[in-house]
């Protein structure tokens, strides 16, 4: 049985049941020839969602995606270092002590998950600092994505791939030249070490775009492809990944009073957060409505339960798996 008649026959209730309902209404939107985006917030990449969504990307059932900058850049550390990341199933139980002995063996904890220092960070940070470093000289500038496409699609980082190129979605994305936007992305390892060599004087801060830009350039594809009936919205996570695209349309809506702007035309929402805490993960589809972001009829759905579970089984139902 396939995994979409498995979930067609399973999936009636609860959780499940909105799993499957949002999976329908994703397909739908597409067979309609809507465009969809996606934003990743948490460790989606350091949970390996690559081998799922790189699919998703060549089959073309994502059209932009919002991530972190943790997303960005650990989906290609995971990439050259897999081999050296170390499992810790019983995570819960370590002490501060056993926290500081990963720490000394260059092992950063992520959950379950730890990324070695020295063969992830490190790795790619030679090759980043050259293309920062030659955009400068030559007076670019570009977004922190497309660095890191550059470096792809160089095949620079070929000589260290350890896992198989189809199971990572930046390279997916890097050859079809997918539009990303990567708001906060200061916050992140290689933002960094980017702000650690304007510090010391070896790049300047303007050389990277800055999330203003990213907005920019939002706004104009929001424009371009929208259409009369809005852009799809899959939100993984909540955070600056989800709210910081979705704001588009309020801006395009009220600050520049476009008042022909379309809402998101679709809404999925996958979070395990309670919304009486006041966070964006956790507010509701309809408190959107208030904010100008959705309108009364947008298809909304949200599936409180696990991303790292319930991400992969959507994409495996739209990819027919």
């Amino acid at each position: 049985m396939s995994i979409k008649n498995f979930v067609n026959d399973h999936f009636k209730h609860f959780n499940a049941a909105s799993l499957l309902d949002a999976a329908k209404g994703y397909e739908k939107h597409l067979s309609e020839g809507k465009k969809m985006l996606i934003s990743l917030a948490g460790a989606m990449s350091t949970a390996e969602l690559g081998k799922s969504l790189a699919e998703m990307i060549r089959k073309n059932k994502v059209h932009i995606i919002s991530c972190t900058g943790a997303n960005l850049e650990e989906d290609l550390m995971n990439l050259v270092a897999h081999s050296k990341y170390k499992r810790v199933p019983n995570y819960r139980d370590l002490t501060p002590k056993d926290e500081k002995e990963l720490l000394n063996k260059g092992l950063n904890r992520v959950t379950d998950t730890c990324i070695p220092e020295e063969e992830a960070f490190r790795k790619l940070q030679k090759h980043v600092f050259q293309v920062w470093k030659k955009a400068e000289n030559e007076g670019k500038r570009f977004f922190p994505h497309e660095f890191l496409y550059q470096i792809i699609l160089s095949g620079e980082l070929e000589q260290y791939h350890e896992i198989s190129a189809k199971d990572s979605w930046m390279i997916a994305a890097a050859k079809k030249n997918l539009p990303l936007v990567v708001p906060g992305w200061e916050d992140s390892t290689l933002g960094n070490i980017f702000a650690s060599y304007c510090i010391k004087g070896e790049l300047k801060p303007n050389t990277m775009k800055s999330g203003i830009e990213y907005m920019l350039f939002l706004a104009d594809y929001y424009n371009k492809n929208a259409e009369i009936e809005g852009i799809g919205f899959f939100q993984i996570g909540g955070g600056i990944a989800g709210d910081f695209p979705i704001c588009v349309v309020p801006m395009l809506y009220q600050d520049l009073e476009k008042k022909d702007t379309p809402f998101w035309s679709y809404f999925c929402q996958i979070s395990d957060s309670t919304t009486s805490y006041g966070s964006y993960s956790g507010a509701v589809p309809n408190e959107k409505i208030t904010w100008g972001k959705l309108d009364i009829n947008t298809p909304k759905f949200i599936i409180e339960s696990d991303a790292t579970i319930v991400a992969p089984l959507i994409f495996a139902y739209l990819l027919n798996w």
